[in-house]
Order: structure tokens, then C-alpha cells, then sequence
């Protein structure tokens, strides 16, 4: 196994790992062999790019809907006593990535008038781990580019309330949200161990919500928010007539959500970073612990692999069971 290239606050990149080289940042301002870069790197995804200098490298986070940003990455390293431990929702506490990526795929079919509309599975990286309108733009760039994004959310939401009302009330698809194995014994270990627990997701409140309940119910753990430190979600989507709030531009892979769990909900400064350990399946949330500060654990399941973003992992596990092996 060969090393591709040395990503300084990364470390070493070997030739398979699916990342891509790159000659220049996509937005143009920055190339290799000027003002000091010395490499430039993309996910497999091509979601983030890092551009690499002697000693540091800045993190750009590309933009479907416009709004790009460049972040500095912090080196990590994991320190024990773990303080806290901040966790992804669908794919790692809670398997239902199915489920909405079907729902996305009933918006496309709507979109197209055709309800026997299917994704492929090369769609799957580009339509999980990023935010709705994120999922949405990249559908309707490749098929059907005559749509707007406004038009795919009226779709998006209105299949998603039928769907959730139906699950509520006991009708709808009895898959739709089942909590990952091992879960509850992980959750209480990391009580016991006097750990604390944040629970972080790209989702908008009304559809995580109804997931982390389900989950507790079935697990017979009561109510979420008497068991977790801090939940923190992507908040309120924006409406005709209706309040919104931030959420669509900021999800993962930026660093705000896993940031703001960690600093305002759990109250720990951001010099004690290497103490809180990230959990993520998605290759978003990966970098979007990597890019908070924070010592990453990917968890299988998701599309870390396809991604290409395992190397920006710590540790990369496949249970529970061996992860709290890592942070005990």
C-alpha cells in the first residue's frame, strides 16, 4: 500500500484510501506550487476538500445551494478520561437511512409524475448524511434539472408527514426506525462510566424527533430527553407562513451541529476537544467531527467506504462492543 500524500492535522493518506487528488481547489482559489499548497485532496464523495500546506491545511466545504466555506482542521488525538461522547442519529443510533431515502425517492418520483421512479445505488453517498435540500439539488441535477429545490421540499415534506403520521399512529412501514444493535447497552455503559451523551443530527426536528422516540419506546428506555445531555438537530424547516430556522446550510459536513453540542449543549470548552469523542456512519459526519476538532470514531454501516473519508478517521469500528473498548 502506497501513501498518496501527508494531509498535516490528518496524517497520511495511502493510495486506496478514495480520496482525490486534485491539482486545485474547485472554487480556483488555491493551487498546488502557489502561495505555499503543497497538495489539494477531495473526499470520494468530492463533498470536501482539503488543501494542504507545510504545516496546516484548511478544510473547503463545497455547497449544492451556493453557500461554500473554508474551515481550519485541528489535529486530534484521543484523550482519557473520554468527558462525553457525541452521536450520529440515523445509520448509527438508529437504522432508518432506508426509510428516507425512500422517502427522497417517492419526491423524485413526484417530480417526474413517475411512481415507478428508482434510484440507483451510485445515488446512495449523495442522497444520505447531508442536509434535504442538499439530497434534493443533487435528484433534480441529474434527473430532472427543469425542477427547483423549492418544488422538491412542497414533495419531500408532504410525503414525510403522511409517512410519520401513518408510523405514529401504528400504520405506516414497521421497518421504518429500529435502533441499532447494541445500543442500549452502549448508552448505559457510557452512564454508568459518569460519561456524557449528545445526540447530533443533520435531520430537522420533526423527523428526528418521532426516530429517537420510536427507538427509546421500543427499547424501553423512556423519554430521550430525560437520558441524553444534549440533542442537538438541524431545527425547524422554513414554510410558507412559517417560522424557520437555521439548519439547511449549516448540517454536516460543516462542523456546527457536532460544534454546538459539544460547546453549548454539554458545556465543554473547546481546549478539553480531545476528551469528547464523535460516532458517525456518514461520510459528512466524519468530516463533520473531524472539521469541530474532535477525536472521530466511523461506524459501519454507512457510506464512510464509498465516501472515502475512512482515513479521516481515528478508529473506524464495526460495533458498539469495540468501541467501548477504544474510549474505556
Amino acid at each position: 500500500m502506497g501513501v498518496l500524500t501527508e494531509i498535516p492535522a490528518i496524517g497520511q493518506i495511502s493510495e486506496d484510501a478514495g480520496l482525490i487528488p486534485l491539482q486545485a481547489c474547485s472554487d480556483g482559489a488555491f493551487r498546488i506550487g502557489e502561495d505555499g499548497v503543497v497538495s489539494v485532496t477531495a473526499t470520494g464523495d468530492q463533498k470536501v476538500e482539503f488543501i494542504a500546506f507545510e504545516e496546516h491545511t484548511l478544510a473547503y466545504v463545497k455547497s449544492d445551494l451556493g453557500y461554500p466555506a473554508y474551515y481550519p482542521v485541528h489535529p486530534v488525538r484521543m484523550e482519557k478520561p473520554v468527558k462525553a461522547v457525541l452521536m450520529d442519529l440515523d445509520g448509527t443510533s438508529v437504522r432508518s437511512e432506508a426509510f428516507w431515502i425512500w422517502i427522497i425517492q417517492r419526491t423524485v418520483a413526484s417530480l417526474l409524475g413517475n411512481p415507478n421512479f428508482e434510484l440507483e445505488e451510485a445515488d446512495l453517498p449523495y442522497v444520505s448524511g447531508h442536509s434535504v435540500s442538499e439530497h434534493l439539488k443533487y435528484c433534480i441535477k441529474k434527473y430532472c434539472p427543469d425542477k427547483t429545490v423549492e418544488a422538491a421540499r412542497k414533495y419531500y415534506f408532504g410525503h414525510a408527514q403522511r409517512e410519520m403520521r401513518k408510523i405514529t399512529e401504528g400504520r405506516g412501514r414497521k421497518d421504518a426506525f429500529r435502533p441499532a444493535a447494541g445500543l442500549k447497552e452502549f448508552l448505559l455503559a457510557l452512564k454508568a462510566m459518569g460519561v456524557k451523551i449528545g445526540l447530533v443530527t443533520s435531520g430537522l426536528c420533526e423527523k428526528a424527533w418521532p426516530e429517537i422516540l420510536s427507538a427509546f419506546r421500543t427499547l424501553g428506555m423512556g423519554d430521550p430527553r430525560d437520558f441524553y445531555d444534549a440533542i442537538i438537530t438541524a431545527g425547524f424547516a422554513l414554510r410558507q407562513g412559517e417560522v424557520g430556522t437555521l439548519g439547511e446550510l449549516s448540517p454536516k459536513p460543516h462542523p456546527w451541529l457536532y460544534a454546538e453540542a459539544c460547546r453549548i449543549g454539554l458545556g465543554i470548552d473547546f481546549g478539553d476537544r480531545n476528551s469528547v469523542v464523535g460516532i458517525d456512519d456518514s461520510g459528512a459526519g466524519v468530516c463533520s467531527i473531524r472539521l469541530a476538532g474532535f477525536p472521530t470514531i466511523g461506524f459501519g454501516g454507512g457510506n464512510i467506504l464509498e465516501s472515502g473519508t475512512k482515513e479521516l478517521c481515528n478508529y473506524y469500528c464495526e460495533t458498539f462492543e469495540e468501541i467501548l473498548e477504544i474510549i474505556t
